[in-house]
């Protein structure tokens, strides 16, 4: 269990997550004040901020659903829940840490299917007493989410994906055991209909007409293979990720796992693929 994590350790858990998350916070071009917080315009319309305002945590409902004191709903943006029973009650505990406390939050996008919105929030430090500690940079700092788009085409905040770096590398909650290799047939198909994160070597490239394949295995061996439709392997081109790029590179690919002659990956877009090695010459 990460440190913090669960009521007793709530004050230790805001402190040692609260100087990486305010760095995060400002990182990401927001202004402290003694009342609100604001974001510079980005481009995409998914991740324009809307006016900051205060509310205070009431509960969290399934999956990291926020339900505010005002009796509005909103989701953290960036974050992937975890769906192990396990870590879904250590990522709710961390969060009731701050049930009552004041929480600024800044919307980003429109409403989803369920009249909920995706959200940057901070919690404390609005009156003065505590620390402020980003919710959504703590819980992935924690390794009790993943830093991921979800539903929207861009990863608003970035910076989130290097936080993931330290619980990677200690094997904490998400993490634990590492990435799935992209050549475990039975332990990713085992995760069929689940998302994940799996590494592994882009051994061949195919293009086609209407989509991408990168293969993970060797031809007559199974392993990962990664679909990516026209519109967003053109996408990745743009940024340097192209067949001569990418192939015989070492990757980590995010997204949900669906079983057809194997285990395979639609990819959801840019932010879905990191390249491992080689990744300061194919950096965005």
């Amino acid at each position: 269990m990460v440190r913090g994590d669960g009521p007793s350790g709530r004050r230790t858990g805001r402190r040692s997550a609260s100087g990486l998350a305010w760095l995060l916070a400002t990182a990401c071009g927001w202004s402290v004040g003694s009342h609100s917080v604001s974001a510079a315009p980005r481009a995409e319309d998914t991740c324009r901020p809307a006016a900051a305002r205060e509310d205070r945590l009431a509960d969290v409902g399934r999956r990291g659903e926020l339900v505010l004191a005002s009796g509005r709903r909103a989701v953290l943006s960036g974050l992937r829940w975890p769906d192990e029973p396990t870590l879904d009650a250590g990522a709710r505990t961390w969060l009731m840490a701050f049930r009552g406390v004041p929480l600024v939050l800044t919307e980003r996008g429109p409403e989803d299917r369920w009249g909920r919105r995706r959200a940057d929030g901070i919690a404390g430090g609005a009156d003065g007493g505590a620390e402020p500690v980003d919710l959504a940079g703590g819980l992935v700092a924690a390794g009790l989410a993943y830093a991921d788009p979800g539903e929207a085409e861009t990863l608003c905040r970035p910076a989130l994906r290097t936080l993931e770096e330290a619980p990677r590398a200690a094997g904490l909650g998400v993490w634990a055991g590492g990435s799935l290799a992209a050549t475990d047939v039975a332990a990713v198909s085992a995760r069929a209909g689940r998302f994940a994160v799996i590494e592994g070597r882009i051994l061949h490239v195919g293009e086609r007409s209407a989509r991408t394949y990168l293969d993970f295995a060797r031809r007559g061996e199974q392993g990962l293979t990664v679909t990516v439709q026209k519109r967003t392997w053109r996408t990745l081109s743009e940024h340097g990720l192209s067949a001569a790029t990418l192939k015989g590179r070492l990757v980590r690919i995010r997204g949900m796992i669906e079983i057809g002659r194997g285990p395979l990956i639609d990819l959801a877009g840019i932010e879905s693929i990191e390249v491992v090695e080689g990744e300061q010459a194919l950096r965005r």
